[in-house]
């Protein structure tokens, strides 16, 4: 009789304090001394804003990756009633570890000296993970074991200090490969581990494994993630670094750097989620019964296109269904599952009776595991008290259907665009300012400055709107002319708000717009002078909604902050009120029959183009 898996304690460990962009070459080390150049822009995508290193800022290593499994498998025994000594099984995954030999298992059962028990290693990069938890998992369902622990442990930066890249000759003369550095900016360490059972635990909840899928391409794929050079690892041949005459010759050659492939990932991601679909035409997979999608991203702009794939197959997902947490713990290929799974299961995230759909896509060489898992049990000892707030979430902006499907699958895409529209908007610089307390009457009337520059052209691309609006829509162009005359009224109060608080109108009144105003106006007036520029509902939906949700806080927090009176931030108080009526004109348009699949897609993509321009825009303020 099959037995049933329950995951029923996660721990984890993470070394040391996180650590932010601005200090990752503290810790990494400049090549050569010189910074890097394409650091700020790997960031820009992934949008990872903090991560852990084993390393101190001499580039020493503070932690065996053996040292950190056996913390994380500490860290899960000291949530249960079990010691060390219960362990029947213990199962690991890493991509390396600490010796070529023996296997990385051997090694943190060294670490644990817990008693005699069978062990399992996992070799591979983030799907790995998934490998472990399927043999484990194995194991207990077959009633070999009853107790079992899987761990998951990555110490990427060891490979990335810049010293290695010295060795080898690069520095101001000659520059690393994109492809190479490309990764120092994306990975970092850390491991989690879980603790499995034929029984579900007796307090609090457990995880119970419902089912494992694990999907290899690599007949059909090159290697596109590895150690080695790209001209000497091919998909028919793989010259590697003990084929070299001796250990130097393979280390200057660059045959033991990390290398990503990168224009291999969108395959990376679409052959991923194409794995999705296969498990919904075979039956093993109901998207409806999902509550969570854990999904493991290596970068933010994946999950822009793996949302956009999964929307084109049918599948739309609302974005706070989707968890990651990338963000503030960085991508720690196979530990990354088990970390998303801890901060779930340990901060009050999950309640009895939802199910988890867990993705971990591996570039290596296309690796896909899927994992269902079922919350059973009780949630009440749970803290919730102690889970996060977001204080300054910026909740999407509502706009009203008639229910049709195809106006209900706008608004989730467009609320997909709103949520990283947040993520973006919350890391510029002035907004940060504005949040910690920290804003200066500089600051501010910087702000009015630079958005006086794009709202007096606002009145321009919406009558330019208008005027393209054929006869057949008469009810959206008088829309549009309506919007328009109210525009006129914005840079005025933006002008007086200004004056009030030390500006001279003769600078604001000619003034420049940065380069972020510039694109955005000259985008939307492009767009605005098409035949029915019905796509600029997007434009409205990012503009019109960043006014109606957050002009009121922003008004007042620099209220506060500045200790001003309501005469002097009429602009921003205007808007919380006058982008309602704003909004219930984009209601009707929504409404009013005009969809189709190409304009939704449309609409989308120039909402996608507006908010980064608008993020944009703020981030230049300052610059002329």
């Amino acid at each position: 009789m099959v037995k049933k898996c329950y995951i029923n304690h996660i721990g984890r460990f993470l070394p040391g304090d996180p650590i932010s962009n601005e200090e990752m070459e503290d810790y990494l080390g400049m090549i050569d001394g010189v910074p890097s150049r394409v650091r700020q822009k790997v960031l820009n995508q992934n949008k990872i804003e903090t991560r852990y290193y084993a390393l101190d800022k001499d580039q020493n290593t503070t932690h065996s990756n053996a040292n950190m499994a056996a913390e994380a498998v500490r860290d899960a025994i000291s949530h249960s009633k079990l010691t060390l000594d219960d362990i029947q099984l213990l199962v690991t995954a890493t991509c390396q570890g600490d010796l070529p030999l023996p296997g990385f298992a051997s090694m943190v059962h060294g670490e644990l000296k817990n008693k005699s028990c069978e062990i399992a290693s996992l070799h591979g990069i983030c799907a790995s993970s998934v490998l472990a938890l399927r043999h484990a998992t194995s194991a207990v369902k077959a009633g070999e074991v009853t107790q079992a622990t899987v761990v998951a442990s990555e110490l990427a930066s060891r490979l990335l200090k810049a010293r290695r890249f010295e060795e080898q000759g690069y520095g101001k003369e000659k520059r690393l490969s994109f492809e190479t550095e490309f990764l120092r900016w994306m990975l970092s360490d850390g491991a989690g581990a879980l603790l499995m059972s034929d029984q579900p635990s007796d307090t609090g909840i457990s995880l119970e494994v419902e089912s494992i899928h694990i999907k290899s391409y690599a007949n059909q794929f090159a290697p596109c993630m590895f150690v080695g050079t790209k001209d000497r690892v091919t998909a028919d041949d793989v010259f590697g670094w003990l084929d070299y005459p001796g250990y130097i010759e393979a280390a200057s050659a660059g045959a033991i750097n990390l290398h990503q492939t990168v224009n291999m990932l969108d395959d990376v991601i679409r052959v991923c989620i194409n794995g999705v679909f296969e498990l919904v035409e075979e039956g093993a997979l109901d998207p409806n019964d999902i509550d969570w999608w854990v999904t493991h991203y290596s970068s933010h702009i994946f999950r822009e296109q793996a949302y956009e794939l999964l929307v084109r197959g049918g599948i739309t997902i609302e974005q706070d269904r989707i968890f990651t947490n990338l963000y503030s713990r960085g991508n720690m290929g196979s530990a990354s599952f088990y970390l998303m799974l801890e901060e779930m299961f340990n901060e009050g995230k999950l309640q009895p009776g939802q199910k988890l759909l867990c993705i971990v896509p591996e570039s290596g060489r296309f690796l896909f595991g899927y994992v269902i898992l079922k919350v059973v049990g009780q949630q009440s000892e749970l803290p919730k008290a102690d889970s996060p707030v977001a204080i300054d979430e910026i909740v999407a902006p509502d706009i009203k259907t008639s229910g049709s499907e195809i106006e209900e699958s706008l608004v989730r895409r467009l609320a997909g665009v709103w949520s990283d529209f947040e993520n973006r908007l919350n890391s510029v610089p002035v907004i940060q300012k504005m949040n910690e307390h920290r804003l200066t009457i500089e600051d501010y009337q910087n702000l009015l400055y630079n958005l006086r520059q794009q709202v007096i052209d606002g009145s321009r691309w919406i009558s330019r709107a208008a005027s393209n609006v054929t006869r057949k829509h008469f009810e959206i162009r008088s829309a549009f002319i309506g919007h328009s005359s109210d525009e006129h009224r914005d840079f005025e109060m933006l002008e007086s708000d200004y004056a009030s608080v030390g500006g001279d109108l003769n600078v604001i009144r000619n003034g420049t717009k940065n380069i972020g105003s510039e694109a955005l106006s000259e985008y939307i007036l492009g767009q605005a002078s098409r035949e029915n520029p019905f796509n600029l509902i997007g434009a409205m939906f990012i503009i019109e909604g960043l006014g109606r949700q957050v002009a009121r806080r922003w008004g007042e927090r620099i209220k506060e902050q500045l200790d001003l009176e309501e005469a002097q931030i009429k602009f921003l108080l205007y808007h919380s009120e006058s982008d309602d009526i704003h909004f219930e004109r984009l209601d009707k348009a929504v409404q009013s029959g005009i969809l189709t699949e190409e304009l939704v897609d449309d609409i989308v993509k120039t909402a996608k183009v507006v908010a980064r321009l608008y993020v944009l825009q703020l981030e230049e303020i300052g610059n002329f």
